[in-house]
């Protein structure tokens, strides 16, 4: 398995530079692919500010590429919490990491973020 970087992720999600997104698809059809929760943070704030994506547009693209049968992300299970809270909040994406790992793994988050505090107690 192969780790994707956050561009690559992009051209292949983005289909905006087809020959990048022609091999990204080549790379992850033959050997799949490794997403760290750093690349789904850079990514979900990519799509985002730069790109302008809306947030349950960004959660749900993202949601759709992790379930691809030759991708593994790392605390996929974190990671699917923490879309969905950034979807439905305003949250910044690190916070809804947050409440993830608070959610799947039981971690106690200390925080003085009220908004934060306010979705880990909900």
């Amino acid at each position: 398995m192969v780790i994707f970087d956050t561009n690559t992720i992009l051209r292949y999600i983005l289909q905006d530079v087809q020959d990048m997104a022609d091999i990204a698809e080549q790379q992850l059809s033959e050997t799949g692919c490794y997403v760290p929760a750093e690349v789904v943070a850079e990514l979900v704030y990519v799509l985002n500010k730069v790109y302008k994506i809306d947030r349950q547009i960004v959660a749900k693209t993202l949601d759709d590429f992790f379930e691809m049968r030759n991708v593994s992300v790392n605390s996929h299970n974190v990671v699917n919490i923490a879309l969905d809270v950034f979807a439905d909040t305003k949250l910044d994406f690190v916070d809804c990491m947050l409440v993830g790992y608070a959610k799947i793994e039981s971690y106690e988050i200390f925080t003085f973020d009220k908004a934060l505090k306010k979705c880990l107690n909900s």
